[in-house]
């Protein structure tokens, strides 16, 4: 063999082990690719939650806002909007809870991402209407039977997202389901340690209509339904006559809510010659502490019927 011909020769084998090489490194990325966990982005801690106690180690679930946080006036940082860009799939309440995104829920879903908005799998007949309006109550999640059509909705989204996982998906929401039916069971339960005189909840806003029809209890807020509602001066002095004619024992904080109303109607009853307390805090539009033990839904419900209940009793 001259020269030339062992040159080529050469060349060739070059190539043919060059070639083999990038082979393999696609199909080494294309499985790593195939391996990596979805994305997936919600707005609340409710739907964090939920997401991740469905979704388990089959995703990767991120909220974009913590515990505390106000989503009535939730502002998305450019942030946000790249994570929501950038994931695979999105959940958010709707009903206008999160009052300040509904454009950029609007443009993620005309640009073909996979978005989810819970409202849209709840029954209609189940939404409470504001008066005068056409809009819903938002805050849905204090009724646990209807939090359990929530459940169906992230179930059912993430299906559509990975039909691989609909086992494991479908396995985790049936036990799930059947922990928010003991929760639903020990809220009915402590909340008939109240007689029905005893069942007034006076809190912050107005969040918590729905566990107020769910269990029987009056519900009044000093704030409409959104937190961007003001309380005016004559708000107070109607719900601190209330508080003095019907002798209510306490009142309540919010976690996501400053405190200030509520200590300016303790004050405003106790001008009227009566002491009301502030039975502690509740957690209304967010979760708890991730470290607490309201850093799950079903610890957020626990800690708020208990609070409510060991106030007024």
């Amino acid at each position: 063999m001259n020269k030339l011909s062992k040159k080529v020769l050469s060349i060739l084998l070059i190539s043919i082990f060059f070639l083999i090489t990038l082979s393999a490194c696609q199909g080494a990325t294309s499985k790593e690719s195939t391996n990596e966990k979805p994305n997936v982005i919600t707005t609340t801690t409710m739907l964090a939650d939920l997401a991740s106690v469905i979704g388990g180690d089959d995703v990767n679930v991120e909220g974009l806002m913590g515990p505390g946080i106000d989503p009535h006036l939730y502002k998305a940082s450019a942030g946000d909007v790249t994570k929501m860009q950038e994931a695979n799939l999105i959940f958010y309440n709707g009903l206008h809870l999160e009052g300040k995104m509904g454009e950029i829920f609007e443009n993620l879903e005309s640009s073909g991402k996979l978005i989810v908005e819970i409202a849209n799998g709840l029954p209609e007949d189940s939404l409470i209407t504001l008066d005068d309006s056409d809009l819903h109550d938002p805050h849905v999640w204090f009724d646990v039977n209807l939090w359990k059509n929530a459940a169906t909705v992230v179930k059912d989204g993430l299906i559509k997202l990975d039909e691989s996982k609909k086992d494991a998906f479908e396995k985790r929401y049936e036990d799930y389901m059947a922990k928010l039916d003991e929760l639903d069971l020990y809220v009915k339960n402590r909340s008939e340690e109240l007689s029905e005189g005893q069942r007034v909840l006076i809190t912050a806003h107005d969040a918590f209509g729905y566990f107020g029809k769910a269990y029987g209890f009056e519900v009044m807020g000093l704030q409409g339904i959104s937190t961007a509602s003001e309380a005016g001066t004559g708000d107070v002095r109607d719900l601190a006559d209330f508080i003095v004619e019907n002798k209510i024992k306490a009142v309540f904080v919010e976690s996501s809510v400053p405190k200030k109303n509520i200590e300016a109607l303790q004050e405003a009853v106790a001008s009227r010659g009566f002491e009301v307390k502030i039975g502690g805090e509740l957690f209304s539009d967010s979760l708890g502490s991730p470290d607490t033990e309201a850093g799950t839904y079903i610890g957020t419900v626990t800690s708020n019927i208990d609070t409510i209940v060991d106030a007024l009793k």
